[in-house]
């Protein structure tokens, strides 16, 4: 018995050894390739680890990765994890190579890899990749941020746009935004984008199809290297796989990619030495403007004074030169209207403060002239502005002691009117004076006998409600109709434009079954669609109907359709989605 125990307690503890084994090897997509071809090497590791070191790979240059995958699954039970880094090498030239070895550390114990020779032979007729989706994806998908100035001043304007580039090798189908950039430590104003639109452009020197996704106005608010924050996407990719159809064509993939754009260092300058007295911060290009609407008037009327600052700068974040006006003239505080827009020039418009200004005895009164400073960035120097002065002549009221011009700086004591302000009513209620009494009139007899002649048609718009209501077929059928044109409202927009038009309405049908059968975009092969759809009751000729829709949408991509085709599937397209609406 003792003997037995033995035995089981030794087999039991090699099992727990044998499965807390570390394993951490190198494996290759091929051990011969063309000097033409790409090699993938994954490096794998059942046990989670640190400090990862990748071989130097000489003789090889590495044109995608590292890419890294986890795994993590259950079984009956058991734990089963897997951790992959994987590149793509590109072989600098002919002969034998070798794949050192790469370094982790688990637990404090360094384990290593055992090296791989490669065999580098001279280039092939047609080179093979293997399944290298991710780095094609790679190789022809970029989101770029340009920024307009990288070196700007303190509180200067620049603009940041995020270009999403295709090549023509890849189309993408969908994208979602995963990180937005915060933009800390500038003072941020997002331009709307109302439509997206792709446009044909150059990324290193070749032609590729670009969209922006979004632009942004900043006004950096300290000095030094500050950094953008990236943009962060997850785009679904189609690229193309190493089968074809029926015609030759390849067949595309669908595989989900997350591009960034990088992050951006921008390095603020100061604003130099010498600046103006009154300076607050203004860095632009402005226009100074100080005006009322009144210069003679009575004493106890009021007038208006306007400080404005117009032009292309920071407006909002600056302060505007104060009105000063002598004691004899009551003013009261400024009410502030903005008129600002934002775009990739920055902000453009005018900043105005609207003073009440209320004279109390007769004379003038000069409104002594404003000085505005603001620092211009494109002749890198400060700049003054000056306004004239205004001469307020007052010509009825209390006398002045002095009898003259007031200077700003004389103080006296006001004897104000005792009834110097009334209240000033906004709304009246005038009555004519021959006015028709309203009993016994037109318009009396008119309210009398008005609801008595709405009752029939209160009666037939309730029948023709029970008779809508009752029609449960029509209901459906307008219903289902009103979902079709909602899901394929892009792709009627599209009609005459071949490509256009069959993107979107191929879109239209997966986003159909997206939104009414839950699956996702993984799940669109004809093949699956055509297993839901059986799984839902849908009838066969309903089936066929959708997926003759589809084909018609990967054939116009090889062949040329002309506009009656392009309208007849369009009401193939309404006709098969209000089908299965009401059938699902």
């Amino acid at each position: 018995m003792k003997v037995k125990f033995l035995i089981l307690s030794i087999l039991l503890f090699t099992g727990f050894g044998l499965q807390a084994q570390v394993k951490f090897e190198a494996k290759v997509s091929k051990d011969k390739l063309g000097v033409n071809e790409r090699l993938r090497v994954d490096f794998e590791m059942n046990q989670d680890g640190d400090n990862f070191r990748p071989p130097s790979f000489d003789g090889f240059t590495v044109v995608g990765g590292p890419n890294q995958s986890v795994s993590n699954r259950w079984i009956n039970g058991d734990r089963t994890y897997s951790k992959t880094y994987s590149y793509y090498l590109q072989p600098s030239s002919r002969g034998s190579k070798t794949i050192a070895q790469a370094e982790i550390t688990i637990d404090d114990k360094i384990y290593k890899t055992t090296p791989i020779d490669i065999q580098v032979t001279a280039a092939v007729d047609q080179p093979t990749d293997g399944d290298n989706s991710d780095l094609i994806a790679s190789d022809n998908l970029h989101l770029v941020a340009e920024v307009s100035n990288p070196n700007p001043y303190l509180n200067e304007g620049i603009t940041v746009v995020y270009k999403l580039f295709v090549s023509p090798r890849i189309s993408v189908s969908n994208f979602r935004e995963v990180d937005s950039p915060k933009f800390s430590d500038f003072w941020s104003q997002n331009i709307e984008i109302r439509e997206l639109r792709p446009e044909n452009g150059e990324y290193q020197g070749e032609p590729y199809r670009y969209v922006v996704l979004k632009k942004a106005v900043l006004y950096p608010q300290k000095t030094g290297k500050l950094e953008l924050e990236p943009l962060t996407l997850s785009v679904s990719v189609d690229v193309p796989s190493d089968r074809r159809d029926i015609f030759g064509s390849r067949i595309y993939k669908t595989i989900n990619k997350t591009v960034a754009a990088g992050t951006r260092t921008v390095d603020v300058r100061p604003l130099p030495e010498g600046k103006p007295a009154g300076f607050t911060g203004a860095v632009g290009q402005f226009s100074l403007d100080v005006s009322t609407t009144k210069d003679k008037l009575d004493a106890s009327e009021s007038l208006e004074a306007k400080v404005e600052i117009r032009g292309n700068g920071n407006l909002n974040l600056f302060e505007l030169p104060s009105l000063e006006v002598p004691s004899s003239l009551e003013m009261y505080d400024p009410q502030r209207t903005e008129n600002v827009t934002t775009t990739l020039n920055g902000k453009q418009g005018s900043i105005i403060d609207s003073y009440t200004i209320v004279p109390t005895r007769k004379g003038q009164y000069p409104i002594q002239p404003l000085t505005f400073s603001y620092f211009d960035p494109k002749t890198q120097t400060y700049k003054s502005l000056s306004s004239q002065e205004i001469l307020i002549d007052v010509e009825e009221g209390p006398v002045s002691t002095s009898g003259g011009r007031i200077a700003e700086n004389s103080k006296r004591a006001v004897n104000l009117p005792s009834e110097q302000f009334r209240f000033i009513k906004t709304q009246t209620n005038l009555r004519p004076l021959e006015q028709q009494a309203f009993f016994r009139s037109w318009t009396y007899w008119g309210s009398l006998l008005l609801p008595f002649a709405a009752i029939p048609l209160f009666i037939l718009f309730g029948k023709k409600r029970e008779a809508i209501a009752a029609d449960v077929h029509g209901n459906r059928l307008k219903k289902a109709n009103k979902l079709a044109r909602k899901y394929l409202s892009e792709a009627k927009k599209n009609l005459g434009d071949q490509q256009a038009f069959y993107e979107s309405l191929e879109r239209a049908m997966h986003n159909y079954l997206k939104a009414k059968l839950h699956i996702q975009t993984s799940e669109m092969s004809k093949e699956r669609i055509l297993e839901i759809l059986k799984e839902k009751n849908v009838p066969d000729e309903t089936s066929a109907e959708f997926i003759e829709v589809l084909k018609s949408c990967e054939f116009a991509r090889y062949t040329p359709a002309s506009n009656s085709a392009q309208q007849e599937d369009y009401d193939k397209a309404v006709k098969v989605i209000s089908k299965l609406d009401k059938e699902i």
